[in-house]
């Protein structure tokens, strides 16, 4: 075996505490390497005439990707405290591994192994439980709907009357998501995510003049009362977005630098090269990106922490709100987001706390930051795989496991799923208008491990490339909306929501796909309940073959309705048409 590929820490999502007192211990290994994996674990203590005693429990592959295997198991230790190390074999050698390295046999020295000197109740990652059972709905308000024309900017155009640009207005507001509150309902939507609805000067909003404002075009604090209470009266939560790494060039604080120089009282709130300030030809401070509108706050400053933390502290005590989804996360002071999630979540331990990452985020994801991130590494995979056609899905099945063994199962369970966003070309624009391309991608987010949201307006076909066109006016006449992709996406829903199992109650295991088929196979299991899901990405019709160990007399297609009879060994074959979709649940399944 290749020892150099072997690896494992005692910590984060190699090895971590579950609740229920479970411990969840995982090790990679060289992709068809080991053929079995023992877990060696016992309680530190637990020595008898100067041996280490142990037990030895046999660890179940979960996953393999283009270079690796991943091994896990769960173990209940009664002392919550553990040593632990593993025996690997292929067959025709076998070693031990642990923290001091390999041996031949099991060494009697406890020290030898790794170790969990014990779980603490406050290092399991508690995410909100909602959150898992909860399908998003991310409202542009500029754009979702205009139900007041009293606060209509000077300038609003007539609703969908122009492309979007990066500086016209179409007059939506908060009335005009309380009015349609019935449409997310029927949909099946239990959680709507608001970008900033703070006062600011773009249509964005994400360059904030008032962190403690309900910007004017919107409505007011109280029209923002009226949606939470009208949400929550109907089942639905609400998260809301703030953008605490910069602010805008109109907030009063950067003002005051502009004017005062080095004499201002704010000028450490900020990131400031030299003085005076400048913003031509480039700007002397720090910016989100490169953008002079947008100054880097200084996030370590005392002072500014404090007017953020009670910026989190007033929306969430004096309205209720459910969630924060927190801009530009990853470049934020991790000293602040620890004391922002230890405040908040004394006031509302159910808190959604979601952070905006783009890449590996183990760092943020250890029970003192965030509850989710926003899962971009699954919209690239699904992008590469259904729209662009550019990785098969064996590969996007073996890339899909190299994500799910970045983190804890518990930390998967609220990821937050996402194909197209206010940052993102339309997916319906990224399939290149291919309605059967969207459909299967909506059918593996609404089937797949994490929390799911749409995009407004990608459930009725709305197109658009990158920002701004991806955030065109909401389109409200049914007789220009795509109904069969919306009703398709609400049977989605509906079934997520009726077999929780879809809804990450049960595991997610990759069935095999060679380099040459086009199906995407996968399972989701929770004791005697097995449902499979497959994807034909193929135009051209095709019969996948399920492996031995999910045979059936027969199973039902829960999309469908129709009964799929397998051979009187069991042998099932699902016969799929070009970009197919079937969603079925074994019946006397093995």
């Amino acid at each position: 075996m290749l020892k150099e590929a072997i690896f494992h820490r005692p910590t984060d999502h190699f090895a971590y505490p579950s609740g229920k007192e479970e411990l969840h211990i995982r090790i990679r290994t060289k992709k068809e390497d080991a053929t079995s994996v023992l877990l060696l674990h016992g309680d530190p203590y637990a020595i008898e005439d100067g041996a280490w005693q142990y037990t030895e429990t046999g660890m179940k592959k979960t996953g393999t990707d283009t270079l690796f295997d991943y091994w896990s198991a769960v173990v209940s230790p009664p002392y919550r405290r553990l040593r632990y190390g593993f025996k690997l074999s292929d067959g025709r050698e076998t070693f031990v591994y642990g923290e001091q390295g390999y041996a031949d046999e099991a060494p009697e020295n406890v020290a030898f192994y790794f170790a969990i000197p014990y779980v603490h109740s406050s290092a399991v990652f508690k995410p909100p439980g909602w959150v898992k059972d909860t399908i998003w709905y991310q409202i542009f308000p500029e754009r979702f709907a205009n139900g007041d024309k009293t606060n209509d900017p000077d300038g609003t155009l007539e609703w969908g009357s122009a492309d979007p640009e990066v500086d016209n207005f179409f007059g939506g507001d908060l009335r005009g998501i309380i009015e349609n509150i019935d449409y997310l309902k029927d949909l099946g939507i239990n959680g709507i995510y608001l970008t900033p609805i703070f006062k600011a000067y773009s249509n964005h909003k994400y360059d904030t003049i008032d962190y403690f404002e309900i910007d004017p075009s919107f409505g007011t604090k109280e029209t923002l009362k009226e949606l939470v209470e009208t949400c929550h009266k109907n089942g639905i939560r609400v998260m809301l977005d703030a953008v605490f790494n910069h602010s805008g060039y109109y907030f009063p604080q950067f003002q005051d630098v502009l004017e005062k120089g080095e004499q201002s009282i704010y000028k450490d709130w900020f990131h400031i090269w030299n003085f005076p300030v400048v913003t031509e030809p480039k700007p002397n401070y720090d910016t989100f990106g490169f953008f002079p509108s947008m100054p880097k706050l200084n996030t370590d400053h005392p002072e500014v922490a404090d007017f953020l933390i009670k910026v989190g502290r007033y929306w969430l005590e004096e309205f209720d709100i459910d969630g924060w989804r927190l801009d530009v996360a990853n470049e934020v002071s991790p000293a602040f987001w620890r004391r922002f999630h230890a405040e908040l979540k004394a006031i509302k331990p159910d808190l959604y706390i979601l952070g905006e990452i783009w890449h590996d985020s183990m760092p943020w994801l250890r029970g003192d930051q965030f509850d989710a991130v926003m899962n971009y590494p699954f919209t690239t995979n699904v992008l590469n795989l259904f729209a662009k056609g550019t990785i098969t899905p064996k590969t996007f099945a073996e890339d899909m496991t190299r994500v799910l063994h970045m983190y804890p199962a518990n930390v998967n369970a609220v990821s937050f799923n996402l194909v197209g966003s206010h940052d993102t070309p339309r997916i319906l624009t990224e399939c290149g208008g291919d309605i059967h391309k969207v459909k299967q991608i909506f059918t593996l987010m609404l089937t797949f491990t994490g929390t799911p949201c749409i995009y407004y307006g990608d459930e009725i076909g709305l197109d658009g490339e990158l920002d701004p066109g991806c955030r065109k006016c909401m389109e409200w006449n049914p007789g220009l909306q795509n109904r069969d992709l919306a009703e398709h996406i609400k049977k989605l829903i509906a079934l997520r929501k009726e077999r929780p199992i879809l809804a990450n109650s049960g595991e997610l295991f990759f069935l095999p796909s060679g380099e040459k088929n086009h199906c995407l196979a996968y399972a989701r299991s929770e004791g005697d309940i097995t449902i499979v899901i497959v994807l034909n990405t193929s135009s051209q019709s095709t019969v996948y073959r399920l492996p031995a160990e999910y045979t059936a007399s027969s199973a039902i297609d829960l999309f469908t309705g129709q009964r799929v009879q397998g051979s009187q060994s069991g042998e099932m074959t699902i016969n799929l048409s070009g970009n197919g979709i079937v969603i079925i649940e074994m019946e006397n399944s093995n």
